[in-house]
């Protein structure tokens, strides 16, 4: 009888062998805990695996928690530096759309034709077939190739308004109003008959006939330089306007401003009158620029 208990054990040890061994080894083991996860751990058959190899079904299971919690990780990280990305486009934009307003009233437009605060529209047919999902990294991509062009856009944008505002006080100083209210000019630019000798003469300005104490304006913002008398121009005013560019009053009865006083368009600087070599009441006015004289009518906005 003993003889009979030695060959059973033996047989029942032989035949847990054989189950573990059916159970794949260690290899299927592993083969099966990544092919199904923890769910192949628990299925009976999978306890008899565990069974057989305790410590390394529990070393695979914690290697998938591992990566699992790592995944997570990765997830959220990238998810916390597009938001983070996401705030500074918003900045962006609303940099963007604070700059355009600004222009389209300086433009003289009216900043409801573009909507600024508001999405603009879009749409077009569904195209099926083809379209596809969009991946995390192709996401994080794209956010960032549009934060460079919004970052590139803006740059342009603030150069646009910088070139505007610099253009629009040149134009502050740009002779264009007219110096004197009156129905009609005498002389042109150029060529013409001198009144006191008869000859052919050039004449560097034009002659505005108006009564005599009629208000003479400047036509743009500057600095008086000359407020006085002169030989052939009588009582004159010159103003300069920055960028060598000097307008020259001339045969004033009476002068309003004095030399280094500092006018904006419009102001008063003197009054119509005949000082000087003039045939009668009228302004003579004049636009140089580095000592040349150049046709008004390339500055002054005439009455239509």
């Amino acid at each position: 009888r003993a003889r009979h208990v030695s060959v059973a054990l033996q047989v029942g040890a032989v035949g847990d062998h054989d189950s573990c061994a059916d159970a794949g080894g260690e290899e299927g083991l592993a083969q099966r805990i990544k092919q199904h996860g923890e769910r192949e751990i628990l299925s009976p058959h999978a306890r008899e695996e565990r069974q057989c190899f305790p410590e390394r079904a529990i070393g695979h299971a914690e290697a998938q928690q591992d990566q699992s919690l790592r995944a997570q990780s990765y997830v959220r990280a990238s998810l916390n530096s597009m938001a983070a990305k996401l705030g500074e486009l918003q900045a962006q934009v609303l940099r963007l759309n604070t700059l355009g307003e600004r222009l389209t009233k300086a433009a003289g437009m009216k900043p409801q034709e573009f909507q600024f605060d508001k999405p603009p529209g879009q749409g077009g047919a569904e195209v099926r077939g083809g379209a596809k999902p969009i991946s995390l990294e192709e996401l994080h991509q794209k956010i960032n190739e549009l934060a460079q062009s919004l970052e590139l856009q803006s740059d342009r944008m603030g150069l646009l308004e910088t070139t505007y505002t610099r253009n629009s006080a040149q134009k502050q100083f740009e002779p264009n109003a007219m110096p004197v209210v009156t129905g009609y000019h005498s002389s042109n630019f150029g060529w013409r008959i001198d009144p006191f000798t008869g000859l052919n003469a050039f004449h560097e300005g034009m002659d505005f006939v108006a009564k005599e104490g009629t208000a003479i304006t400047a036509a743009a913002g500057g600095v008086v330089v000359f407020a006085d008398v002169h030989p052939h121009y009588g009582k004159m005013v010159e103003i300069d306007h920055g960028n060598d560019l000097i307008t020259r009053y001339a045969h004033a009865s009476s002068l309003a401003v004095k030399t280094g006083d500092v006018v904006v368009r419009g102001s008063k600087i003197a009054e119509v009158g005949s000082t000087g070599r003039s045939t009668g009441p009228h302004l003579h006015f004049e636009v140089r620029q580095r000592g040349l004289a150049l046709n008004p009518l390339r500055y002054l906005k005439m009455p239509s």
